[in-house]
């Protein structure tokens, strides 16, 4: 599904994506009627512009993944303000890209995306990973949760994902296949009862793995 209120860079969009093989259910021209389509065809991943009349596209991305947490989000916006980037990955984002990125880049982008990958235009990845060192280096809620057991191997999948490593980087560090690590991290996210993969490099790094060896 391509959220954007410009027509023209909508419609390129979409049949960039279409063109690559890719099935557009949906497009969207404002928030509001973002969120009702979003309902209404269930996208595996949504292309969201942040800048949108109605609803701003972090209350989209944060209203369309409350409604359907298996929806993955890639913003596509010409901001690359810090500020935009934080708000848009706090609301549920899996990644971020500006609109300066070409055509290949995008499609790309948006099949890592739709298998689970967090992906960044370079250079805000990090700024991502630091803010969540950030906040997890706050004090810890006085009441929380009993941590669930996870396997070893679940660990070791975890620690490579909070220092931003891909699926793909993963599997070849570890000598899986893509669809082992995919499992994995599926099965930590539901012991975790975390939604996406962004929340899970957060736990990640409140438990400290991102720092292991």
């Amino acid at each position: 599904m391509v959220v954007d209120d410009h027509p023209m860079w909508r419609d390129a969009v979409s049949r960039d994506l279409a063109e690559a093989g890719l099935d557009v259910v949906a497009t969207a021209g404002d928030g509001e009627e973002a969120v009702r389509r979003a309902r209404a065809c269930s996208p595996q991943v949504v292309v969201l512009d942040l800048n949108l009349p109605g609803l701003p596209g972090a209350e989209v991305c944060r209203q369309v993944v409350a409604q359907d947490p298996s929806v993955r989000v890639l913003v596509l916006s010409a901001s690359g303000e810090h500020a935009d980037v934080l708000e848009a990955v706090k609301s549920g984002a899996t990644g971020y890209l500006v609109k300066s990125a070409g055509r290949d880049e995008l499609l790309d982008a948006v099949r890592r995306t739709a298998v689970g990958d967090a992906v960044f235009t370079p250079g805000l990845a990090g700024l991502v990973l630091g803010e969540f060192r950030r906040l997890a280096a706050e004090p810890a809620a006085p009441t929380a949760p009993a941590v669930p057991k996870l396997t070893a191997r679940e660990t070791e999948v975890l620690r490579l994902v909070a220092k931003g490593l891909s699926y793909r980087q993963i599997a070849d560090r570890l000598v899986l296949s893509h669809r082992t690590v995919q499992n994995h991290v599926q099965n930590t996210l539901g012991k975790l009862q975390l939604h996406n993969r962004v929340e899970l490099v957060r736990y990640a790094i409140e438990q400290g793995l991102d720092d292991e060896v």
